[in-house]
């Protein structure tokens, strides 16, 4: 069942941006397009409800410009913020990593660190602590960033089943004894220049639900 579905032809209604240090965010010709020098978080306005799937296809851009640093291809998802819960946008972030640690949700670092990590979290809301767990702190070239080149992503929360997957590969899976089911999601990166498109969000339906109809 589809809940959410932008083809980026009609600009950014769907979405609220958050950058530290200017830069582009244009939704246009059915492409979402970020170009930044500094921390960008965009976040789509409407909060989502599990069991559910996100994906969309995306590219970490290298042609010569000034942020095509290929590097930070992050997403948060089921997020909420501990200083307004209930209410994400109650709340002022400066688009800075760091104004984020106060997120209650799921977060992949895809190729952070110029690159060289891909990294799963459960932030738990607090200050400073965000933890990683050894199995999802993952640098090997198979799990980082190419660049130019178009990527499918899902993620998944449904129950405490959360997982994170890269062109039909899973990456990560965390069963999750507390789990986050409700809350937004938003692209996450850092001084890069990143292409999205075809973003969509389903949810999720237990093969006795689906036959039942």
């Amino acid at each position: 069942e589809e809940l959410v579905a932008d083809d980026f032809r009609h600009g950014l209604a769907l979405w609220r941006t958050e950058l530290a240090e200017g830069g582009t965010v244009e939704a246009r010709d059915g492409v979402l397009e970020i170009d930044v020098p500094g921390g960008c978080s965009v976040w789509l306005a409407q909060p989502l409800e599990g069991p559910l799937l996100i994906s969309y296809e995306a590219i970490a851009v290298s042609a010569g410009g000034p942020n095509d640093r290929v590097s930070d291809l992050n997403c948060f998802w089921m997020a909420d913020d501990t200083r307004s819960p209930g209410d994400l946008f109650a709340t002022a972030r400066s688009g800075k990593f760091a104004d984020y640690d106060q997120l209650r949700c799921y977060y992949v670092g895809l190729g952070g660190n110029g690159n060289t990590t891909t990294r799963f979290r459960r932030y738990l809301g607090e200050r400073g602590n965000r933890p990683l767990l050894p199995e999802h702190d993952l640098s090997a070239k198979q799990f980082l960033l190419e660049p130019n080149v178009a990527q499918s992503i899902q993620l998944v929360a449904a129950g405490g089943q959360i997982e994170y997957y890269r062109d039909g590969r899973r990456l990560f899976a965390f069963d999750d004894p507390a789990p986050y089911t409700r809350g937004w999601f938003a692209f996450r990166t850092v001084s890069s220049h990143l292409t999205i498109r075809d973003f969509r969000v389903y949810r999720l339906v237990a093969p006795a639900e689906q036959g039942g109809r």
